[in-house]
């Protein structure tokens, strides 16, 4: 088993890997596009250079666009004295800076850590969450949050937002091409390879918001537990997490500011409720671990 020291530079190494699958994938469906609709070739290279700065803006500016998806304002000591005072506090039990606090204004319990690393960070949390558990509970889930951030947590969680969204409007251009016609080919020298290339493009279209999101749950539910178990160590009191989390899975009300994007940044699934789907099809889609298994390795 890992210990936290090296889940934070195994972090770091994915952060790298997954701008780089993204960049891969992005220029296989250009590749694909430019045989199926006989645009450029010059797009291959158009993608490459749009994905990479797709990167660099996810990595520097992710935060700020996620508290802009998410309507979040900043929280001042005076207004919100104990989220305020509970982080600062952990903060310097964490050995790291303190990060911006921003709350968003729902009645729904829900926190979130992002920010591309712990100079650079923000915990932001529901005014629904911050009224409604005690101090003891709220310092299990800030905890929580600055474990996302002291193990590079938040990094990973905001490139997979941003690259998730990009990838799944990609996709949802190119099947409004396909469905227009596109600008296919029609030469009958090439007709029996262009068959072929359009079926790949359409199984990559159709495939891609799938095979995004899945790179997103492979990092998301590991992360929970790493930052549950984190958090108790941060705190030295397991229970005030389980409680709150407790109180947290009895809240049905889903976050109106949410979606599916930014849905696995949280402490748990703001989108509750919202049934897209049902039975093991949905679970297989999960973002998060299941908050029973959390609290019962809490208590454990």
């Amino acid at each position: 088993m890992r210990n936290i020291y090296e889940q934070v530079d195994q972090n770091k190494q994915a952060s790298v890997i997954v701008i780089a699958v993204f960049i891969l994938f992005v220029v296989t469906l250009g590749y694909v596009v430019t045989r199926v609709f006989d645009y450029s070739p010059s797009l291959i290279g158009l993608a490459l250079i749009v994905s990479g700065f797709s990167g660099l803006i996810s990595y520097y500016y992710s935060d700020k666009m996620i508290l802009s998806l998410s309507g979040a304002k900043l929280a001042s000591r005076d207004e919100f004295f104990d989220l305020y005072t509970v982080t600062e506090n952990l903060s310097m039990a964490a050995q790291i800076p303190m990060p911006k606090l921003y709350v968003i204004e729902d009645t729904a319990m829900n926190a979130f850590a992002t920010g591309r690393d712990p100079k650079h960070a923000v915990v932001c949390a529901t005014t629904g969450l911050v009224s409604r558990l005690d101090r003891t509970e709220l310092e299990g889930v800030i905890a929580h949050e600055l474990s996302h951030i002291r193990n590079y947590d938040i990094r990973l969680m905001s490139l997979v937002a941003i690259l998730v969204g990009s990838i799944t409007l990609l996709a949802d251009w190119l099947m409004r091409s396909s469905l227009y016609g596109g600008n296919r080919k029609n030469n009958n020298r090439d007709s029996q390879s262009g068959a072929i290339f359009a079926a790949i493009g359409l199984v990559l279209i159709v495939l891609s918001p799938i095979i995004a999101n899945l790179i997103k749950l492979a990092i998301s539910r590991k992360r929970e537990f790493l930052a549950d178990a984190s958090g108790a160590q941060l705190t030295r009191y397991p229970e005030g997490l389980a409680k709150a989390l407790e109180k947290i899975s009895s809240d049905k009300e889903p976050l109106e500011a949410a979606n599916k994007a930014t849905a696995h940044l949280y402490i748990s699934n703001p989108l509750k409720n919202r049934h897209d789907s049902i039975g093991w099809f949905a679970n297989l889609f999960n973002t998060h671990p299941p908050i029973e298994q959390r609290i019962a390795a809490l208590r454990s």
